[in-house]
């Protein structure tokens, strides 16, 4: 690692911890109903809109109509997505005449649940797949309303700590409307103006076609790329207009705007942990989540960053130069953008999934096998290293309360939260939350590493005539075996590989589903996914992986809101200090460690041994 890589990490995070109290401070007042800065231009707005849905912001609801709302808010978007993306043929703004027939049945479900679960995992090429009007409203639209989703679940969760024997924990309609008006617009309005600046496209014009030095034609997508950046990194979505993503120069063509990417994915799940701590009555609540998440953030980040800045020994052993200098940048450049370096894309690996951003500005497929452990190690925590807006905060306040649960077997004593005793309901429903999340993702990396599936197809048919005309093809090129690397033309179909074989190629099944069920949407780029099995059960494990989560917090903070307050007394496991933010991160590390350790082990790790014995990998 060097001193300029190191400097990088460290200014990123005092940014974040600058911002956090303010962002927070700010959330705060816009949930609590208060008065803010933008009152006197957007009070006007919000009441309109009440008026217009009919919706009494004074409605307190209970958990399960809080929780009905918001599952109606998405199945509804769901729906619209779906039948967007299948009719884009028909639709305006669409100068490239993409059709049905590129978004098939199964694409547009695994697309529309992707979306609505605010991953944005994209099986296909965006800019060879979707028009205009389906990206901003069938998809960009999500971007909007998954964040405003997610960060109305906290703040629910987080009423149900701070409110003492009361009902409700708060009206969906209201903490939506408050959250998309007050803090997602005003932010991304003036964030798309500087991506503009930096020099990201905002129009509807038609692709360019241009001529290569070479006399080759070559068609440059367009778009409306900065306001859909914006949202896409703010809300901790990722999906892109583009299928190399953030590493593409539309969507980042800066090093400035990297940096301002990766502080926009942080900034409010940052500012969350202050929020929390502000309405639950002390600041130290919050800081004390700020710094458990502070610690696994730096572990991931400075574990992907040395592995990657290391390189592979068995290149070193070939004579290559594996030492940065002041000519190049030594370690493994493979998929690294050169533009921003190894620091930068460890950086913006580390945060990407710490929270559930699908964004990418590298391949992690082509990261060193501990170097692309560590990001799938990230999402396999639930994500709450800071996390998705929303997701992340609940997220580790489901672990905070089996972390109490924990202190209190320990000492003997009823287990305490911020005056609310844990009892055996809150237990049971966080343990569901993390028992689901495991076996949705242990389950299918499992069926999928073991079905052997064929590319393309969930089951073929050989004649002997087929059998014949596939011997017949270069061995390069078959297609027979699910770990083949290169595509086939059989028969007139064009069939493309599934994975690479090996270790590595577990590793992409499991990184596939991780990242599914924790709606991360990033990817080790090596599997192809786009085939009927793999958009039908992404598409189940995205749902699973949010809603099977949402609901079990829910039910937590509609019992806690109903309980009384309990003062602290001598005995009492204090949960704003130091100890108790390393109790945490511990019980979120042993989880992990206990329940992936051994999906890891016959991957990544394995994979890494490979490489220190002489195996190129």
């Amino acid at each position: 690692m060097t001193l300029d890589g190191l400097a990088q990490i460290l200014l990123f995070f005092l940014l974040i911890l600058i911002a956090a109290k303010p962002m927070g401070l700010y959330m705060a007042r816009v949930f609590e109903g208060q008065r803010t800065l933008l009152s006197p231009a957007l009070r006007p707005v919000e009441r309109l809109i009440y008026r217009i849905c009919g919706v009494d912001k004074e409605d307190d609801m209970k958990w399960t109509t809080y929780a009905l709302a918001m599952l109606l808010f998405s199945i509804f978007g769901l729906l619209l997505t779906y039948a967007l993306l299948r009719l884009q043929g028909f639709l305006p703004l669409n100068p490239q005449h993409f059709s049905g027939k590129e978004m098939t049945p199964d694409l547009s479900f695994g697309t529309a649940v992707s979306f609505t679960t605010n991953t944005n995992w994209q099986s296909y090429t965006p800019e060879a797949t979707i028009s205009y009007l389906s990206n901003m409203v069938a998809l960009a639209i999500h971007n909007w309303m998954s964040a405003a989703a997610g960060i109305t679940i906290a703040i629910a969760l987080t009423r149900g700590i701070a409110r003492r024997s009361a009902q409700g924990i708060g009206n969906f309609w209201a903490d939506v409307t408050r959250c998309t008006l007050y803090i997602l617009i005003p932010i991304c309005f003036a964030y798309a103006l500087v991506l503009v600046w930096q020099g990201v496209p905002q129009n509807f014009a038609p692709y360019v076609q241009a001529k290569t030095l070479e006399g080759a034609t070559q068609s440059i997508p367009q778009g409306a790329v900065a306001s859909q950046e914006c949202i896409k990194m703010l809300g901790t979505n990722g999906g892109g207009i583009f299928n190399a993503n953030s590493s593409h120069p539309y969507e980042n063509p800066t090093p400035l705007s990297d940096f301002l990417e990766i502080f926009s994915i942080f900034l409010i799940p940052a500012g969350l942990t202050y929020t929390f701590g502000k309405m639950v009555g002390s600041a130290r609540q919050g800081w004390a989540l700020f710094a458990a998440m502070s610690i696994m953030f730096f572990a991931g980040v400075l574990v992907t960053y040395h592995f990657e800045q290391a390189g592979n020994p068995n290149v070193t052993r070939l004579g290559v130069e594996a030492a940065a200098t002041g000519t190049q940048p030594g370690g493994n450049m493979e998929g690294k953008e050169t533009r921003f370096g190894i620091p930068s894309s460890a950086l913006f690996a580390t945060v990407t999934t710490d929270a559930s951003c699908g964004a990418v500005n590298s391949m992690h497929d082509s990261y060193t096998a501990i170097g692309g452990m560590a990001p799938l190690a990230n999402i396999m925590t639930g994500e709450v290293i800071f996390g998705g807006v929303g997701a992340g905060l609940y997220g580790m306040l489901m672990y905070a309360i089996l972390t109490v649960f924990i202190a209190g077997l320990m000492v003997g004593r009823t287990p305490e939260y911020i005056g609310k005793k844990i009892e055996q309901y809150e237990v049971k429903m966080a343990m569901l939350a993390v028992l689901v999340l495991a076996a949705d993702i242990l389950c299918f990396s499992a069926l999928s590493a073991n079905l052997n599936i064929p590319p393309g197809a969930t089951s073929l048919t050989f004649t002997d005539a087929q059998k014949a005309a596939e011997a017949k093809l270069p061995s390069a090129a078959g297609w027979n075996h699910v770990n083949n690397s290169s595509p086939s033309s059989y028969l007139g179909a064009t069939y493309n590989n599934v994975n690479n074989s090996g270790p590595h190629g577990l590793s992409e099944i499991l990184y596939a589903y991780t990242s599914c069920t924790g709606n991360n949407g990033s990817a080790f780029a090596g599997i192809t996914v786009n085939t009927p099995y793999y958009n039908l059960t992404q598409g189940l494990a995205m749902f699973i992986g949010r809603f099977l989560m949402i609901i079990p917090l829910l039910a937590i903070a509609g019992s806690l809101a109903r309980k009384k307050y309990t003062p602290p007394t001598v005995g009492t496991f204090a949960t704003d200090s130091a100890t108790f933010a390393a109790l945490l991160v511990g019980v979120v590390i042993i989880v992990g460690a206990l329940t992936f350790f051994p999906a890891l082990a016959l991957g990544p790790i394995v994979e890494h041994f490979q490489m220190l014995h002489g195996k190129l990998v």
